[in-house]
């Protein structure tokens, strides 16, 4: 069973294409299977766009592993194969690459050169090749509708908890921790200073959520632990020029430098602000702490 797509962050749209490839190749005994294309075509065909990606491919192999999808063909994706045809795509990538006995895409795909290729075109030429299609209707939730754009969007204004609503998880940054200026530990709030792998952070705040170890932790790889997050330009230093993630591990005492880690955003505190002293910052920071411990303990 077959879906194609770039399925950018994997939302409930996305989860609603593959729960029924996955469903159908269980009942059949097949595979379920992503087609996907990498780089993203507008990486290729758009060079000059502001697409930012809400995971890497990386998080996106291990998200589609966690639904239970069996394998993902990454396409390499340039400009030669850009030029490709959309019945040339059908015959020659679909059916004799891949020989679906049924494929799944959602309402807006379009194929091949241009995008020339339709829905209709898909779904006249799969009977003659052997292969039923599927097109899946827009998914909503809570009347809103899901697509990667939108949850962008939420993203740049702070709004984490409507975004993991689209996404069916909170939203997640990849990165390695890496040595920033020090100065959380002589406030009393030491940070892990994270360098993103993925493209997107939230807009400057204050978030509470969780950090992961992914590798490279030693005896803290695969551990969950609480974290206050600060997205922004550090204005009470005024020395902020880049948007940086610094997450206070809550109730931690240990070194991470080095290791690579997955921090949730799971909800917004309050936005950024510049404080007169230090002192007043330690003290907001012990009360944004005490709020994140209540949040994550509910």
């Amino acid at each position: 069973m077959l879906t194609i797509g770039n399925f950018d962050g994997i939302h409930c749209g996305h989860q609603a294409i593959l729960d029924l490839v996955i469903e159908r190749a269980r009942a059949l005994g097949g595979e379920s299977i992503l087609y996907t294309f990498e780089p993203h075509p507008r990486r290729v065909l758009q060079p000059a766009a502001d697409l930012r990606l809400l995971d890497t491919f990386e998080q996106k192999v291990e998200t589609l592993a966690e639904l239970g999808l069996d394998a993902v063909i990454a396409e390499p994706f340039d400009l030669e194969f850009a030029k490709m045809g959309p019945d040339y795509f059908i015959e020659k990538v679909i059916h004799e690459q891949i020989r679906p006995l049924e494929v799944y895409v959602g309402y807006d795909f379009h194929f091949g050169r241009d995008r020339e290729g339709s829905m209709r075109l898909l779904t006249e030429r799969g009977p003659h090749l052997g292969f039923s299609v599927t097109v899946v209707p827009e998914v909503s939730v809570e009347g809103r509708d899901v697509n990667s754009t939108r949850i962008r969007e939420l993203l740049s204004t702070g709004e984490v908890e409507e975004a993991a609503t689209l996404l069916g998880r909170p939203f997640c940054a990849r990165g390695e921790v890496t040595v920033g200026d020090r100065r959380g530990r002589t406030i009393g709030f030491p940070t892990a200073n994270l360098a993103p792998e993925t493209e997107i952070l939230p807009a400057p705040g204050v978030y509470y959520g969780r950090l992961r170890c992914v590798r490279g932790g030693g005896e803290w790889e695969g551990k969950i632990l609480p974290v206050l997050t600060n997205v922004g330009y550090r204005p009470t230093f005024r020395d902020g020029r880049d948007l940086v993630a610094e997450a206070h591990i809550i109730d931690f005492s240990g070194d991470l430098y080095g290791v690579e880690v997955d921090l949730t955003f799971e909800g917004r505190l309050r936005g950024e602000q510049r404080f007169e002293s230090v002192d007043a910052l330690r003290e907001q920071i012990a009360r944004d702490v005490e709020a994140a411990r209540q949040q994550l303990d509910r």
